[in-house]
């Protein structure tokens, strides 16, 4: 191998590629098995004398199949995005000295697309494998057991590339949003280290509040019309999915003019000791970083209690449609259908809780001269642990308060606009339906629980590594 193809790989030795790497590969793995599964079932279902002509149920399993992947994919692509916004932020210094030396934004912009589709690749392509190989396991083993000899399904077919091609387009075209910085970063700042937007930076980016802002207001638009559309038909789900996908992009997009407010609040109640001042005021000091690791954690917390929420709400309808108690078939459906969505959709979260971990560490890493200056200023490891600590805390309590409100938002509305049409009492006059939300008790202490776990896990590498920096090292960066 020539000598100068080293260097172009060793971007990947790079914290945060690793995480991005794990992320495509969840990603890819998932779409890969749903796809097998959705085959796998629709195989069984042709099998069937009675039900094997159905259309219905092939178009249910896929559209199921469709709208789990993009929503897998679509968190991995804003986890994946706002990891590579991380590493551009870790990177000033080195961007500005090329630029000293001549070379251009643009052609650094697009070195770190590259570097995003590699990572992409790589990942989709190991999740291909994995996926492959889990779904082959699951389809033996469910032959097996369920004693389908009669029925015929190949498991290593084309369709099976489909998301991993998907995946791995998706980590390109999110390295490429992520990268947008490096056009902003001017050869001065060669003289810094990791340099992130302040709040008056943040502040002047009109043209990309206007478009969260817009996306938020057409997503809502969108949202309202699905409900009223449910009130006469079940498909105005469809529009309020659509509705939902633009708003929380809205939302996403404008996480810097969300997610303040929200720190704020959250800030007064950790009290007025230096170290709770501190965590505050480093969440609020810059916050685009605290954004993007807030909205991972939203965005896992908001599809948990969406589904659990909307699955809820639907069972109380369905109990009141048929009297006051369902047939006990009917609940064990329910009930079985929702323990897989749960178990589906937490994927999805699993890749936001990549995405949190992966951006502390990542902040802890490029906040070296900072922490090595509290030291010198007479902190002590054990208060620059905690500050660490309770800046973590401060960032999950929030993203969880925002998550759960949202959740229980978009989990109504898709209820409603499902089930709008329904009769909700059979002892009045048949007419539309006002779905009451209602909130499972035991899926949010869940939620809560993990979430308060996922804290601590994830604040342990970067606490170790705050207290690791020596002051005089650090300040020599």
């Amino acid at each position: 191998m020539p000598r100068t193809a080293a260097p172009r790989w060793v971007f990947l030795r790079e914290r945060g590629m690793g995480a991005s790497i794990l992320v495509a590969a969840i990603s890819s793995a998932f779409g890969v098995i749903l796809v097998s599964v959705t085959g796998y079932l629709a195989a069984i279902l042709r099998s069937d004398p009675y039900i094997g002509d159905s259309e219905t149920l092939a178009f249910v399993l896929s559209f199921l199949t469709v709208i789990l992947v993009g929503v897998a994919v679509y968190v991995a692509g804003i986890v994946t995005a706002n990891t590579f916004a991380t590493v551009i932020a870790g990177r000033t210094r080195q961007i500005a000295l090329l630029r000293l030396i001549g070379a251009s934004a643009r052609a650094q912009r697009q070195e770190v697309a590259r570097q995003g589709l590699v990572v992409g690749v790589i990942g989709a392509f190991a999740g291909l494998v994995l996926g492959t190989g889990v779904a082959a396991l699951g389809v033996a083993i469910g032959t097996e057991v369920l004693g389908l000899d009669g029925v015929s399904y190949r498991v290593v077919t084309g369709e099976l590339v489909v998301p991993a091609v998907i995946v791995a387009l998706t980590t390109w075209v999110a390295a490429w949003a992520g990268s947008r910085r490096v056009l902003t970063v001017t050869p001065m700042q060669a003289l810094g280290g990791a340099v992130e937007a302040t709040r008056e930076q943040v502040a002047r980016r009109t043209g990309r509040n206007i478009a969260a802002v817009v996306l938020f207001v057409i997503g809502g638009a969108l949202l309202a019309a699905g409900v009223a559309l449910g009130l006469v038909s079940p498909l105005g789900v469809v529009v309020a999915f659509g509705g939902g996908i633009l708003s929380f992009t809205g939302i996403a997009l404008g996480a810097t003019l969300v997610m303040p407010p929200v720190l704020r609040l959250i800030g007064r109640l950790f009290g007025g000791s230096v170290t709770a001042r501190l965590a505050a005021e480093n969440a609020l000091r810059y916050p685009e970083r605290s954004s993007r690791m807030a909205i991972g954690v939203v965005m896992g917390v908001t599809l948990v209690t969406m589904f659990a929420v909307a699955i809820e709400s639907t069972k109380a309808v369905l109990t009141a449609s048929a009297g006051g108690e369902l047939p006990s078939e009917m609940a064990a459906v329910l009930d079985t259908f929702a323990a897989v969505m749960m178990v589906l959709v937490a994927v999805s979260a699993v890749i936001a809780a990549v995405g949190l971990v992966n951006l502390l560490t990542l902040g802890v890493v490029q906040r070296r001269r900072e922490l090595g200056l509290l030291r010198a200023l007479g902190l002590t490891a054990p208060q620059v642990r905690k500050v660490v600590l309770l800046e973590a805390a401060h960032l999950t309590i929030a993203a969880l308060a925002t998550g759960l409100v949202l959740g229980v938002a978009y989990g109504w509305a898709g209820a409603q606009s499902l089930l709008g049409s329904v009769p909700g009492d059979p002892s009045l006059p048949p007419g539309p339906t006002f779905v009451w939300p209602a909130v499972p008790l035991i899926p949010v202490l869940v939620v809560v629980g993990a979430t308060a776990a996922l804290t601590l896990i994830a604040a342990v590498v970067p606490t170790r590594l705050a207290t690791r920096v020596a002051p005089v090292e650090a300040l020599a960066e």
